[in-house]
């Protein structure tokens, strides 16, 4: 009930104040004593990354390349 509540209330928010608000989230996320655990879907992805890396294989684009290759 609690998070129904919030959710009508965050559906009324302004993007500013959601921003705000997520910002605040996130600050109090990052200075948590405990990290929260990673998925564990996250691990395999993460070695193939790393084998990429690791093989010369991995592309890299600025963030312009990637933005003119979903603008078009």
């Amino acid at each position: 009930m609690i998070l129904r509540m919030i959710a009508t209330e965050i559906k009324n928010m302004t993007n500013h104040e959601r921003l705000t608000m997520m910002e605040s989230l996130w600050d109090a996320i990052c200075h948590d004593q405990e990290e929260p655990a990673s998925p564990t879907w996250h691990k395999p992805i993460l070695e193939k990354r790393k084998e990429k890396l690791d093989s010369g294989e991995a592309k890299f684009q600025t963030l312009d390349e990637v933005r003119a290759q979903y603008s078009s």
